[in-house]
């Protein structure tokens, strides 16, 4: 996340975090099954004014959910790692333990309801709060 929050502008993050490029170039682990048509749409994102207009991750999830999610072959994760890295850029991190395929199998383990798009702190075990949510995110999903 440091990469992304220390990159010199918010064109640049957006532009990116839409191709999931590690600091070295390459593709992010969680994105290389994606098509590279699919990745060339999400990034024409970095046009999108409203992106400046976010106020928080929730409602910059919520966007990016309803442009880039509607892409075929992008995923919950994908929206969910590209709000994270738009968002350490713009100073947001998550409230609440975001919901996609590999947390949604966590979070069904610990027997929590995975209809909804995220799970809130105070629903999760004890053991489990005192962690960030994107780092709850990381134990949920493996």
């Amino acid at each position: 996340m440091d990469y992304y929050a220390n990159l010199p502008s918010l064109r640049e993050t957006i532009a990116r975090a839409a191709r999931a490029e590690r600091p070295d170039g390459k593709r992010h682990d969680h994105q290389t099954r994606i098509r590279r048509r699919a990745l060339q749409r999400v990034e024409r994102i970095r046009e999108a004014a409203s992106l400046r207009l976010c106020t928080d991750f929730e409602y910059l999830h919520g966007f990016l959910s309803r442009t880039i999610g509607t892409i075929p072959g992008i995923g919950e994760l994908m929206v969910y790692d590209t709000a994270l890295r738009i968002g350490a850029q713009l100073g947001f991190e998550p409230t609440a333990v975001y919901l996609h395929r590999g947390t949604r199998i966590g979070a069904a383990g610990l027997g929590l309801d995975t209809a909804r798009p995220f799970i809130e702190l105070h629903e999760l075990p004890a053991e489990l709060r005192s962690l960030r949510p994107q780092e709850i995110e990381d134990c949920v999903c493996i």
